[in-house]
């Protein structure tokens, strides 16, 4: 009995110890399975953006957008992703602007100037001879007069991702246009309202369209010349319709602001380290812009007198002469009818 009763004890013991060691051992896996489940990052939620534009697939404007894309979505390990939809697919070119401002619409590649109607501050973005070259216009990113844009942009509803301008030439059909007489009688396509004006008062008639309107435009007779940019003149094929081709590859008195915005309703929705890795790509491809926006200038010459366009390239003299022009009428016309606007002219000018 005693042995019996010895054994008895010593097995339930055992037992004893037994069921606290696993207790133990499965308490303990239970609190490293929650250390591990604690160590574990929470998977952030998957964010599409849409971004429109009205450029041709292969544009330099088409090209921007999609490294930005894939540049953000690889740095932000697929937390933004985005569909990108060109040739005005999801939107008219000047729709653009209230998509982004009503938050239908997350960002684009937009002419500033073209929302000068609702902003007419924008149009400081398209003022004739207002700067000189691509190199100077990106100057006004460090400058008072590009804060002073960036602000407005934020005000009006759109965020600055990416500075870009781009230069443009003079296109026609019935003969060369080379100073301001020379455009009496014709109509004509500015691209932008201070364009416009100068044109007006210089004896032009005047139809407004977004780029992607002009071959047809051209084609049909609805225009006899235009002002629009390199890159247009040629993803549009103008070179097909026009007979004379003002060069900006020396001088040039139309630079437009085209950069890559997003709506300020999405750039809210951010997270503070997704609008970090949006800005840090938007500002690494200013450069990359302002290379690629400067070989346009030439290569486009080249490619219209390639195709039979008689080229001829601004003087330093001619294009005296339109700067001239543009203080007397769409400077002057911009200071007193704008907001703001003999500031906004005197801050360019600094630059």
């Amino acid at each position: 009995m005693i042995v019996t009763n010895t054994l008895h004890m010593i097995s339930r013991r055992g037992f004893i110890k037994g069921a606290i060691a696993g207790s133990a051992l499965m308490l303990g896996a239970s609190f490293l399975g929650c250390a591990e489940k604690k160590e574990e990052k929470p998977q952030a939620e998957v964010m599409t953006l849409r971004i429109s534009h009205q450029w041709a697939q292969g544009d330099v404007r088409d090209t921007l957008s999609r490294k930005f894309a894939e540049k953000v979505e690889k740095k932000t390990d697929g937390a933004l992703k985005f569909e990108i939809y060109p040739a005005k697919s999801l939107f008219k070119p000047k729709a653009q602007f209230d998509a982004m401002v009503e938050g239908a619409l997350d960002m684009s590649v937009f002419p500033l100037d073209y929302a000068s109607g609702k902003v007419p501050q924008f149009s400081i973005t398209l003022m004739p001879c207002i700067i000189t070259s691509i190199d100077h216009g990106m100057k006004w990113i460090e400058s008072e007069i590009g804060q002073e844009v960036e602000r407005i942009m934020e005000a009006s509803g759109i965020k600055m991702i990416t500075w870009a301008w781009f230069g443009g030439g003079i296109g026609s059909i019935p003969k060369p246009i080379t100073y301001p007489e020379d455009v009496k009688g014709l109509k004509m396509r500015a691209a932008g309202k201070m364009f416009e004006y100068m044109l007006h008062e210089a004896g032009a008639a005047i139809t407004s369209m977004p780029s992607s309107e002009l071959y047809q435009a051209l084609q049909t007779g609805v225009l006899d010349a235009c002002l629009t940019s390199s890159s247009s003149f040629y993803s549009y094929r103008l070179y097909e319709q026009l007979k004379y081709y003002n060069s900006p590859r020396n001088y040039a008195i139309w630079f437009m602001l085209e950069p890559l915005v997003m709506s300020m309703a999405t750039w809210n929705k951010l997270t503070p380290e997704q609008q970090k890795i949006v800005s840090e790509v938007g500002k690494e491809l200013q450069e990359f812009m302002r290379e690629e926006t400067k070989k346009e200038n030439g290569r486009v010459a080249d490619i219209f007198a390639e195709k039979g366009v008689e080229v001829h390239d601004m003087t330093k003299d001619e294009w005296d002469v339109w700067a001239e022009f543009a203080r007397n009428t769409a400077w002057k016309k911009f200071a007193q009818d704008v907001e703001g606007g003999q500031k906004l002219i005197d801050l360019a000018l600094q630059v």
